[in-house]
């Protein structure tokens, strides 16, 4: 098949987040299909972009097409983010010529966030006579305003939300990470039987790579916590809101008498002030970290006893989570902690750590306690059915044959 994947953010291994387009092609190259991935020349979650000096730009990368489509820089969730979006959707119209100049595709996937990128991608695939399929990454407008704060009637919400009205009326296929948004498709009077739940995986070949070694800093650090007998508690990822990295914190000075440590490895808008925080607190307990390479985030699980991963309390989470960190948490065979209140719970699902509410220090304390009186064998099982559950169901190899399937492509007239 010829696929093609509309995608703002999509990254690569070279670029950075987003990975999961990324993966999901490379499998799908692997097993013979053709596979272009439209992205922005620009996003804020890549940790390098290319760099092209005209609209649009061409590059291979592991047998995928890569078409970069040139957007403006931004900072924030401003107007000039919104016109970064704006941007990418006119250029996808303005050289969708050239888009289809290698192939005609059987599947368009028009990914969001941002819905917008539907009528492009809508008016491609009835051009080429191909399937439509909808992915729902983050519910837009939904999140802006239960997340976000802004008023449903915003007009930028108001616009959104017709944007996903006629997403979902137009797409042949609906799929999402979210488990629980044939609810939410539900509610707003869509075919659920449209919908299929693709959820975020690994790449298990590279998790079980060997593991690249750490900087000088985090193996002196490390080797100076183990060396001192310490029982690791570890957090490796941006330090955002959406974390609540803030009860993390509070819970140290709970369990200080106890020889645990609280080691925090990444960066993040909110990483500055947690670290004044940690410091007014008094609590000796707590480490913070530079961030590592994705290469060697294996090598800093590895050094622990028990990973932690909170989320705030919102009623958003109703519809599900599929958190990317969660995946690598597991296939390190770690005990997690996580402290989480929603439609669904892979840890509680695979019994490979504890489950606690979050935003309460205490509770995470008291998940600390209970794993550090469990047995070290006890301790490898959970790790052991957290990484088992990973392979079965989460591997990229996996989910793209899912993907496949659900996509049931139409055949073009010959």
């Amino acid at each position: 098949m010829n696929i093609l994947i509309v995608n703002h953010y999509a990254g690569s291994q070279q670029h950075g987040m987003e990975y999961r387009p990324f993966y999901l092609a490379r499998e799908w190259v692997r097993l013979g299909h053709s596979v272009t991935i439209v992205a922005a020349s620009y996003s804020h979650l890549r940790l390098q972009n290319p760099q092209i000096d005209c609209d649009v730009a061409e590059e291979q990368i592991e047998g995928i097409r890569y078409v970069w489509l040139r957007t403006g820089r931004y900072h924030g969730n401003g107007i000039r983010r919104v016109w970064n979006m704006a941007t990418f959707v006119f250029r996808l119209w303005q050289y969708e010529r050239q888009v289809l100049s290698k192939f005609v595709p059987d599947v368009v996937i028009a990914s969001s966030p941002h819905p917008l990128i539907i009528f492009p991608a809508r008016r491609i695939a009835r051009k080429c006579n191909s399937t439509l399929v909808f992915e729902v990454r983050d519910l837009w407008p939904l999140s802006l305003v239960e997340l976000g704060g802004m008023s449903r009637w915003h007009p930028f919400v108001q616009l959104l939300q017709r944007t996903e009205n006629y997403a979902y009326r137009y797409a042949d296929r609906i799929i999402s990470p979210l488990p629980k948004i044939d609810e939410y498709l539900h509610e707003r009077g869509v075919d659920v039987g449209k919908f299929t739940c693709i959820p975020n995986g690994i790449n298990v070949e590279e998790s079980l790579a060997s593991p690249v070694p750490l900087p000088e800093e985090h193996m002196a650090v490390l080797a100076r916590l183990t060396t001192a007998k310490r029982f690791l508690v570890g957090y490796v990822g941006q330090h955002s809101l959406s974390n609540a990295l803030d009860t993390f914190v509070e819970s140290a000075s709970l369990t200080e008498s106890s020889n645990v440590a609280l080691v925090l490895v990444g960066q993040g808008p909110e990483k500055s002030r947690l670290e004044a925080k940690a410091k007014e607190s008094g609590a000796s307990n707590i480490v913070f970290l530079p961030p590592v390479a994705k290469s060697m985030v294996p090598a800093v699980l590895a050094q622990m006893d028990v990973l932690f991963l909170g989320w705030k309390r919102q009623s958003l989470y109703r519809y599900g989570i599929s958190p990317n960190k969660l995946m690598d948490y597991m296939m390190a065979a770690k005990p997690v902690i996580h402290a989480v209140e929603s439609g669904n719970d892979v840890v509680a699902e695979s019994r490979c750590g504890i489950s606690c509410p979050p935003e309460i220090p205490a509770a995470i304390a008291d998940a600390v306690q209970r794993l550090m009186r469990a047995t070290p064998a006890d301790r490898e099982a959970m790790g052991q059915r957290g990484r088992s559950y990973v392979m079965r169901h989460l591997d990229y190899r996996v989910l793209a044959a899912q993907l496949l399937k659900a996509m049931k492509c139409k055949r073009r007239p010959e």
